[in-house]
């Protein structure tokens, strides 16, 4: 193997190694979206901001002295605190007025997110506070050609650690037989005597804080977060979603992955400037070839 090739194979590993860490953060913010979608069929494109609610939370906590180790949990349960608080006095009286109208709430309030943010903390970016020495894992083995750093192996075992808990929470308890079940049908739910306004509050509180964990694990990995950081990373989330298959929880985690490594390899081998072509073009494709996701199955629906 000739110098160029064995450079070319650091160079993509090195990308795939990004884009899995980016991965993994468009996947914690993408289950936001295919739960709620799969519990009520919104699509809820406020769900970037709770992300930025999650980054500034532990900004501040960790600001005032408090360890990541206990900022992280902080920003997760605020973020899904805000969550429920949003469901209950936006979502819940239009629940039953139509796709349209909600989604059209859905968007003002991410844009009063955004904008109450630059009012309260500023429009310029923050830096995040630096709560540990960050260095190349791959030094104690010798290896400086490619670059996998602490706060890479924080993100990506902190996401897998969430969906594991994730899956757990969903498949092997009381609470995710009652998600399921009102994904499945709300009304039979009902009369099956399970609280499903309670399960859609709780399903807003689970995504959120997992945003809210990724908001976190972004201001560390990128050291600097401002109010309008969560539009961009929303969207790419719901790119993810679509792609992976809306409503589908593992989707979203494919999804995700997938997003993050095709982003990385355009910016690697092509040009920084077509990654969010690339991602908005994957969208149109996968909804022109298979618009139910890779992982999707096409189903029947009444109108």
């Amino acid at each position: 193997m000739s110098e160029d090739q064995l450079y070319f194979f650091y160079d993509l590993f090195q990308y795939l190694l990004n884009g899995i860490c980016q991965g993994s953060i468009y996947a914690l913010i993408a289950l936001g979206y295919t739960m709620v979608y799969g519990i009520i069929k919104l699509i809820n494109f406020a769900h970037g901001e709770f992300y930025m609610i999650g980054a500034f939370t532990g900004y501040y906590c960790i600001k005032s002295g408090m360890p990541l180790l206990y900022a992280f949990p902080i920003a997760m349960l605020f973020s899904g605190i805000m969550a429920v608080i949003v469901e209950k006095l936006a979502y819940k009286p239009i629940r039953h007025a139509g796709r349209i109208p909600a989604l059209i709430t859905a968007l003002g309030v991410s844009f009063f997110f955004q904008y109450f943010g630059q009012m309260v903390l500023g429009a310029a970016p923050k830096p995040f506070p630096e709560t540990y020495e960050d260095y190349n894992l791959l030094e104690k083995f010798g290896i400086t050609e490619i670059i996998f750093t602490k706060t890479q192996a924080i993100i990506i075992v902190s996401t897998v650690v969430l969906m594991l808990f994730l899956r757990w929470l969903v498949m092997s308890t009381k609470v995710g037989k009652a998600m399921r079940a009102t994904s499945f049908n709300k009304d039979a739910s009902e009369l099956m005597g399970i609280n499903t306004d309670r399960i859609i509050s709780f399903t807003f509180f689970i995504g959120a804080s997992m945003a809210g964990a990724a908001g976190v694990l972004v201001g560390i990995y990128y050291n600097t977060i401002d109010p309008m950081m969560g539009l961009i990373p929303g969207l790419k989330a719901f790119i993810a979603a679509v792609l992976g298959g809306i409503g589908i929880i593992p989707g979203a985690v494919l999804g995700g992955l997938v997003l993050g490594v095709v982003e990385n390899l355009v910016v690697g081998f092509w040009e920084s400037t077509y990654r969010d072509v690339v991602s908005f073009g994957i969208l149109i494709l996968i909804l022109l070839v298979k618009p139910t996701g890779l992982l999707g199955t096409k189903s029947k629906e009444k109108v």
